[in-house]
């Protein structure tokens, strides 16, 4: 073991205590990745010499006992969807310029770097990030640690790929339909989707009001570390809210006792493999050892999936519209099929899809007046073949048609968070999604921390890591 295999808060604690430096945990990422990104393409971009650089400033400023933010020497990695000065933003597509100069931060990279984070580099993602699986024209098939020939989910698995492998324990993914829970869940690593608007987000995405900046860790108290840094305003981000009320590593210690749960195994219309189902059903368990009341319940909305994918291929064609016909033609071809979809849509039908969303925010309202948190299965089945949308003879050729579990509450903008809760016979991952109301951010982060701290899941390595 290195310090590679330390997480941000142990990192940290080892900093304070000078039993580790920041220039022997970056080299211990660098040489994580040197190692073993070849077998999963988890990164686009690596920049060693300036990750060096930072790590030994912050080396200097530990030293003087005068760190600089909350994540001070920190390695961290970015989705290549988010706007990073002096790296290109490529997003996964032949079509965006990779020559300079880049001279702006989006708001979360922005703000981690304020903390003193160590920039590594940039992580895979599809292209333009649309779909729940990585691969991309650009960078080729992302897959996973828990074996490289499946997928990592998407769209941020290569954010999911390089948390759960080491290399760095911090890592910034976007999500507009579920892209930080579904590799999370394939890659038995954590994610938060935050409430709408809690992370400030710039330029805007296509994907308008379902997209999100979550964090993408191995630990909830990581997750939360992180969480704080970033949920924070930007005057570049019109939907932004104000700071959190509650700091979400405060709200940790709380844990899950007294809350009142809801437990949905298939939210009504879901379809889960059984072991999937039966390792969901025993981390919920959990939770009434952990002095949560735990009842099954149902929300009570039919799949969404039709409005969402109205929303959901609009937005594709309007970030494939400036893009002619000699481009697309090197473009992901479903991503190219679903933007001509989209371009057909009728104002009424998008105005329609936008209504059923706010009847579906409203209903989860009432429910969560009932219950402060809804336990989920993240996705209803484990890691498939690298390289395609769906397994091989599934009935659906869309990404959502496997992925039930998340993209309605990017819908309703509710914050999620998925959690390892175990491992099938064939020994792959199983997520555990942890829903709350708007702005219960701390309040989930708590409870799937409360699950965590009584489960060991999360301990369990990957066999590239011997």
């Amino acid at each position: 073991m290195t310090t590679a295999d330390l997480s941000a808060t142990e990192l940290l604690a080892g900093y304070r205590s000078g039993e580790i430096s920041p220039v022997q945990a970056t080299r211990d990422a660098l040489d994580r990745i040197e190692a073993h990104d070849g077998a999963v393409n988890a990164f686009c971009l690596v920049d060693a010499d300036s990750a060096l650089a930072s790590a030994k400033d912050s080396e200097a400023r530990w030293q003087a006992g005068e760190p600089i933010g909350p994540l001070d020497g920190v390695p961290t990695s970015i989705k290549d969807m988010l706007l990073t000065v002096g790296w290109p933003t490529r997003r996964g597509s032949t079509t965006t310029p990779s020559e300079g100069p880049f001279e702006v931060d989006g708001p979360p990279v922005a703000r981690v770097r304020e903390a003193g984070a160590v920039l590594l580099g940039k992580n895979t993602t599809p292209e333009l990030a649309w779909k729940g699986v990585t691969d991309s024209p650009l960078t080729g098939v992302t897959t996973n640690p828990w074996d490289p020939s499946l997928t990592a989910g998407g769209s941020s698995g290569g954010s999911a790929s390089a948390v759960g492998l080491r290399m760095g324990p911090l890592s910034l993914g976007t999500d507009a339909g579920g892209s930080v829970r579904i590799p999370a869940a394939f890659t038995g690593t954590v994610a938060h989707k935050p409430t709408y608007g809690r992370i400030a987000h710039y330029p805007g995405s296509a994907f308008g009001t379902l997209a999100n900046v979550g964090p993408m860790t191995r630990t909830v108290a990581d997750a939360a570390l992180l969480f704080d840094v970033v949920a924070r305003p930007d005057t570049r981000d019109p939907w932004v809210l104000d700071v959190p009320r509650e700091s979400a590593v405060d709200r940790l210690a709380g844990g899950a006792q007294g809350l009142r749960i809801a437990y949905s195994a298939t939210l009504g219309f879901a379809t889960v493999d059984p072991e999937v189902a039966a390792l969901v059903a025993a981390a919920v368990e959990v939770f009434s050892s952990l002095g949560a009341t735990v009842q099954s319940a149902d929300p009570g909305f039919a799949d969404p999936i039709e409005p969402f994918h109205t929303l959901w291929f609009a937005a594709a064609a309007k970030s494939l519209e400036p893009i002619d016909a000699r481009a697309r033609a090197r473009m992901d071809p479903a991503l190219v099929e679903i933007a001509e979809q989209g371009a057909s849509i009728p104002a009424l039908d998008y105005l329609g899809a936008m209504a059923v969303r706010n009847e579906l925010g409203t209903l989860m309202g009432a429910f969560h007046d009932e219950y402060d948190l809804l336990l989920t299965p993240t996705l209803p089945i484990t890691a498939f073949e690298g390289g395609r949308e769906v397994p091989q003879g599934w009935p659906n050729p869309r990404w959502t048609s496997w992925t039930p579990f998340t993209y309605p509450f990017n819908m309703t903008q509710q914050p999620a968070a998925s959690v390892p809760c175990g491992f099938t016979s064939a020994g792959l991952p199983v997520g555990l999604q942890v829903v709350g109301p708007r702005h219960a951010d701390a309040t989930v982060l708590a409870a799937a921390h409360a699950y965590q701290q009584a489960t060991e899941h999360h301990l369990r390595r990957p066999p590239l890591l011997g």
